[in-house]
């Protein structure tokens, strides 16, 4: 039979445990019928008494089971917060810092997205050292090709599927980019956090996603934000430019989520890897030209290769390799809102970077701004049915208050306790 694998997709979902939980318990059942089935000759409290023991010592295992591996995919998460934060943090200020000695942008966004080439073969060693049916390159290759359609990786369907995702990929690391050399990386890592707000309004828009009004209120909080932090600086044109870039970097990766989700849907592990890869590769092989050709223009001068700090530009595109790989795969092991808690912790650690430094200063407006971003983006990570959630929690919070003082009545009060747990009952029916 074909082995089914989890699909990444952009806005994307972890399994729930309740799955798993819901899958071991009906496995358990069965077993239960036929351990009732076989007592029916003997004494009935006999048989009972060996059944249950055991029922229980399943059910007790399942339950550890699905324990163990929630605080598996916790500790993971924790992990994954941190390496998250890290190269995402990472890759700015050091971008921020290799501006000082290449100012090149654009020339700096093909280095880096032509490292997306290495996703494909990295994906290929994972699956030779987990996949028990080994392929070779060429069979897994034609295998993921199946995400373009029947036909495979076509020339239409590269110019009509691809070409505009990689088209998307550039502007929005080149627009980042531009807004570091304009303005700090504390505003620029707090106003790109917007794109959450974008991504749900054009959802709601275009994809006709379910309408929350808490998301609405992040949306509100996202764009108050922008307006407050363009406000800190005084309407300088500077600063106004570097806003300017960093929203529309942040427009342009919600359009890439929400149209490829629209366009392609959702896409395994290889086929996720085997599309960066072509967007990587298409990005060296089609766009080698555009720096050369700023630099003969003198739009983009970086001198001789000698004087290119090397270092710093793989070090740049490293960590933002790094961070692509924990993004798009990160799924796997862990829950999706630990993804997302990396990114936003990044903006604090950007902040204590820039105070350090001091390439920034705090006032008011600014801090009130940065927070109600960060706010709007923690909100816009609450589920669907969060508000079912919070009634249900409340729910359990008065029972177990309203248990204590039930139990103080004592048995001479009997009658009344009987008549508060059904006025009790009735009103929780309604």
């Amino acid at each position: 039979m074909k082995k089914h694998s989890a699909r990444v997709a952009p806005l994307s979902a972890c399994n729930s445990p309740v799955l798993t939980l819901t899958k071991l318990e009906g496995e358990d059942r069965p077993r239960e019928n036929v351990v009732g089935s076989t007592v029916d000759g003997q004494a009935a409290n006999g048989g009972a008494t060996g059944a249950e023991p055991d029922t229980g010592r399943r059910r007790l295992r399942c339950c550890i089971k699905i324990t163990a591996v929630q605080v598996r995919k916790m500790l993971w998460g924790v992990a994954m917060v941190m390496c998250v934060c890290s190269s995402w943090a990472g890759s700015t200020q050091l971008a921020k810092l290799t501006f000082k000695k290449f100012d090149a942008p654009f020339t700096l966004t093909w280095f880096a997205t032509t490292w997306n080439c290495l996703f494909f073969p990295l994906y290929y060693m994972g699956h030779l050292c987990k996949s028990p049916e080994r392929q070779t390159p060429r069979q897994r290759f034609r295998e993921c090709c199946r995400f373009f359609g029947d036909d495979g990786l076509t020339a239409k369907v590269f110019f009509t599927k691809v070409a505009p995702f990689g088209l998307l990929w550039i502007l929005t690391n080149y627009l980042y980019l531009q807004a570091l050399r304009k303005i700090n990386t504390t505003d620029v890592s707090a106003l790109f956090c917007c794109n959450k707000a974008f991504v749900f309004l054009l959802s709601w828009i275009v994809l006709r996603d379910r309408f929350m009004g808490v998301r609405i209120v992040a949306a509100i909080f996202a764009i108050a934000g922008i307006v407050m932090m363009t406000y800190a600086d005084g309407f300088h044109s500077h600063s106004v430019m570097g806003i300017t870039f960093v929203v529309a970097s942040a427009s342009m990766s919600a359009l890439y989520k929400v149209l490829f989700k629209m366009v392609l849907g959702s896409a395994k592990f290889g086929e996720a890897a085997l599309f960066l890869t072509i967007v990587g590769g298409a990005n060296f092989v089609l766009l080698s030209f555009v720096p050369l050709i700023l630099y003969l223009t003198g739009m983009e001068d970086f001198g001789s290769p000698g004087d290119i700090p090397w270092l710093c530009l793989c070090g740049v595109a490293v960590l933002n390799f790094a961070f692509n790989i924990l993004v798009n795969f990160g799924i796997a092991i862990t829950y999706p809102t630990s993804i997302s808690l990396g990114i936003v912790l990044s903006v604090p650690v950007n902040a204590m970077v820039d105070l350090y430094t001091c390439e920034i200063h705090f006032n008011a407006v600014r801090l009130i701004a940065v927070f109600i971003i960060c706010l709007g983006f923690l909100m816009l990570l609450l589920p669907e049915d969060w508000d079912h959630c919070f009634i249900q929690l409340h729910a359990k919070l008065r029972s177990k208050r309203e248990e204590p003082a039930e139990a103080e009545t004592g048995p001479g009060s009997s009658l009344n306790w009987t008549r508060r747990a059904r006025t009790s009952m009735s009103s929780f029916a309604h």
